[in-house]
């Protein structure tokens, strides 16, 4: 048999000319070192999860320490079967960004599997618990990787690369013995690979050329071998041949279906999944019987009606579940139907409900009593029973339902939607308790009170929400429907949060009910950009889209405009003030920094620097301050005359778009668009301390009050709270001119 180099390229394959994914057929017992993917020693593998960090870093970056991920806020609920529970019933896994989370049910305590380099696209676990699996996506043209993990010892076990793009799907075999992987649009291709080996057995193309896109993979509940897959236009059955090393597709065929929409003049090629209704009549006669004539006339007289009704649309199959005991798999689809299939004659036996569920069936759960529970796109989680699936019980979620996961033998079992909340729902009284919440936007701004670390607020498209830092629980929600919030602040009385919205208005909070105090309106013409409040809570300093700087009197019902400050051009980025509430500094992204006298509303200082200004900080002994933006640099400037005193290479890729500094000065934090946090020392203008954990750009970040953790918030809706490292005191001192 021929050898081929480890990591070199596949051959070109005469069965599947067009398909890069696919392996040369070889002897069911070869070598590790015949086959070009991959076996590779763990530390090998460890030392790939840091690929992303290190290839962002400078040679002292490298050197750095990691910051420790001590939590994390956040759930991609837009992946489809992403939420999952474990099979020891104690914990929940779901993706976050390019990171793998595992919750402990009880105590909520969360664990990390760090290793991709990219957003997670599917995740899935054995049925024994001991193996989970992932995929990610990729750039087109580029080999998307799969990860196979050891649940109990949270390690990296083997890393698969076959697929181009994205990973579609992925399931493991009944007894841990092969892992199903399917590829996105751009690869098209399913592969099956050997778990216990760490390598592929053989692949094929996922559809038909005929056929759509496949989306969907589901193994078998008994039996190793057999597997099936889904998606527009498209259902097969598949079987393993092992020692020929194929895979053997049948098609859920709808012939007579297709002709009777035919004959109506009507385009409905996604309408074969409907085709279900042809098989109701098998179902209605022995399984054995084939007799597509009957069937088709059975169709016409009873369905026809439906059928003309819902033809202008166009099926896709949705979700998919096999039932335990392997002689059925029930298929939902785009349209609202639920199909049941025999797994053995390919034929449809049941086909319902008769009224179909909103935005199509996009979860599917099936229980020991022959129950299934659904989950809409239009937030519906319903119970139903009998081959008409009629509809017994059902509550509301919000946002379209993604995951449907049962815990034990199903009287609990979590919802997972697209607005990346969690659910967990009591079979027997069917009602829902929402235990996990998060941004399903960018994240604009973090904050945390004068003086307490227990407590921070962020902000993001639609609301404010207030957290509880030691439990990562949510305590309060302010929504403003469709309208984005960009910056916030607590006053430092603690009697109101402020806020800055794209409608040009400010508004003001009760920072425990949530009740609005009062508005200011029309304060600037292009949406309000940057807020901050002075130290007395007398004033509000607001910055615009326009580039306009204004300066607010607030009373007990009153608010007046004081001074409108017009030197910059372009959208305020930031404000800071200084702790004796007459000067201010304020970034912009017309490429420059102005130091304000407050009291007198005039210029003082102002920095230029060929970048857009996202951020900037005063050290706390107010004479130097520290700025950055789009060019990636760090800039030291003096505030008595704006001078410049150091500049910094902050990041290799991308801008750098928020930062904070320590109370004593010793340290600051940054973090950008390479997606790490960065921890600086800021008299040796070394970094100390690197986090990697971001999938999305890092759009602001805080050191909290009692300097116990680091608070990053990013582009993806995500909030990572970082453990401060224990790091010496370098002295407060400012940096030399």
């Amino acid at each position: 048999m021929k050898s081929f180099p480890r990591g070199s390229a596949l051959p070109w394959s005469p069965a599947l000319p067009w398909s890069p994914a696919l392996a040369p057929p070889a002897a069911p017992h070869h070598s590790a070192s015949c086959w070009p993917l991959p076996w590779r020693p763990r530390r090998h593998l460890e030392a790939v999860a840091m690929a992303t960090a290190t290839a962002t870093a400078t040679p002292e970056e490298r050197e750095a320490g990691r910051l420790e991920l001590r939590a994390a806020i956040g759930f991609n609920g837009h992946i489809a079967s992403g939420l999952i529970c474990h099979p020891d019933n104690k914990h929940l896994l779901y993706p976050l960004g390019c990171t793998v989370v595992i919750q402990d049910l009880t105590s909520k305590k969360q664990t990390f599997l760090h290793g991709h380099t990219n957003n997670v696209s599917c995740v899935v676990v054995s049925s024994s618990g001991n193996y989970v699996a992932s995929g990610q996506v990729t750039f087109m043209g580029f080999k998307a990787d799969i990860i196979l993990w050891d649940f109990q010892k949270k390690e990296l076990l083997a890393r698969l690369s076959l697929h181009k793009g994205k990973i579609e799907g992925l399931a493991f075999s009944p007894n841990d013995l092969y892992l199903v992987s399917l590829g996105g649009r751009d690869d098209g291709s399913v592969v099956v690979w050997d778990v216990p080996r760490r390598e592929a057995v053989c692949g094929s193309p996922a559809s038909a050329r005929s056929a759509g896109n496949v989306t969907i993979v589901q193994c078998s509940a008994c039996r190793d071998e057999m597997f099936v897959t889904a998606g527009t236009e498209t259902i097969r059955v598949w079987e393993l041949d092992l020692p020929n090393r194929k895979l053997r597709p049948t098609d859920c065929q709808t012939g007579q279906l297709r002709r009777v929409i035919t004959s109506l003049k009507v385009l409905y090629p996604g309408k074969s999944l409907l085709n279900a209704s042809e098989r109701k009549q098998h179902a209605l006669q022995s399984e054995a019987q084939e007799n597509s004539t009957l069937a088709s006339k059975y169709l016409v007289g009873k369905h026809f009606t439906q059928i003309l009704a819902s033809a202008d649309v166009r099926a896709l199959a949705v979700c998919l579940r096999i039932a335990d005991d392997d002689n059925y798999f029930y298929v939902g689809t785009s349209t609202g139907d639920i199909l049941k299939v025999n797994t053995r004659n390919k034929l449809m036996t049941d086909f319902g409900p008769q009224k179909k569920f909103s935005l199509g069936v996009t979860a599917l759960l099936l229980l020991k009593t022959g129950d299934v529970i659904v989950g809409t796109g239009g937030g519906t989680v319903a119970l139903c029973k009998g081959s008409n699936y009629k509809v017994m019980k059902n509550i509301q979620v919000q946002g379209g339902v993604t995951s449907l996961t049962r815990r034990g033998q199903g009287h609990q079992f979590f919802v997972g939607t697209n607005t990346c909340q969690i659910y967990r729902v009591n079979y027997t009284a069917f009602k829902e308790e929402l235990i996990t919440t998060c941004h399903s936007e960018a994240v604009h701004d973090i904050v945390f009170p004068f003086g307490t670390s227990d407590l921070f607020a962020t902000c993001s498209k639609d609301d404010i929400r207030v957290w509880h830092t030691p439990e990562n629980r949510e305590l309060l929600r302010i929504v403003i429907p469709n309208m984005t919030c960009y910056a916030i602040e607590f006053m430092r009385d603690g009697k109101s949060i402020i806020s800055a919205w794209n409608d040009g208005k400010i508004r003001a909070f009760m920072p425990e009910s949530g009740r609005e105090k009062y508005v200011i309106n029309n304060a600037h013409s292009l949406g309000v950009t940057a807020i901050a409040a002075t130290n007395d809570c007398k004033r509000i300093l607001s910055g615009g889209g326009e580039g306009q700087v204004r300066l607010w009197a607030i009373g007990e019902k009153t608010h007046k405009l004081e001074a409108v400050l017009k030197e910059h051009i372009s959208a305020v980025s930031c404000i800071k003030l200084k702790k004796n509430d007459k000067e201010c500094v304020t970034a912009s992204l017309d490429g420059t920094c102005i130091i304000w006298d407050i009291g007198r509303f005039t210029r003082k200082q102002m920095i230029l620097a060929n970048t857009l200004f996202k951020c900037v900080c005063y050290h706390p002994e107010e004479y130097q301050l520290i700025t950055s933006g789009t060019d990636r640099r760090i800039g030291y400037w003096e505030v008595y005359d704006g001078s410049a005193i150091r500049d910094l290479e902050g990041s290799l890729s991308g801008s750098i778009n928020g930062m904070d500094i320590t109370s004593d000065g010793a340290y600051f934090v940054t973090g950008g668009d390479d997606h790490l946090v960065k921890m600086w020392d800021y008299n040796e203008g070394t970094v100390t301390h690197i986090g990697v954990g971001h999938s999305g750009n890092i759009t602001r970040l805080k050191i909290c009050p009692g300097k116990k953790y680091i608070v990053s918030v990013s582009a993806d809706g995500a909030i990572l709270l970082w453990k401060y490292p224990a790091v010496p005191n370098t002295g407060t001192g400012a940096a030399a001119s």
